[in-house]
């Protein structure tokens, strides 16, 4: 029989019929967790988002995307 072992905390949302307040305890997790986060964002998070909108745009448009290419290529070729 394997156990599981959990590295985050474990989080609870029932209050059992008292007031629903935080503990220190949970406090202090969501700021490791909001400091992690944010730590997260740092100068290749810009260029990150940048090339997930370019996928985006250009994985909707992919047979679109192959004949501006093409046509990019084919001026190229006459140019030369």
């Amino acid at each position: 029989m394997t156990t599981l072992t959990r590295s985050t905390p474990s989080w609870s949302t029932a209050s059992f019929g008292h007031a629903a307040d935080t503990s220190p305890q949970e406090l202090s997790a969501l700021g490791d967790h909001l400091h992690h986060c944010q730590g997260q964002r740092g100068r290749l998070f810009t260029l990150h988002c940048l090339a997930e909108t370019t996928h985006g745009a250009i994985a909707a448009r992919f047979v679109t995307t192959l004949a501006v290419i093409a046509v990019v290529f084919a001026v190229i070729g006459l140019a030369a």
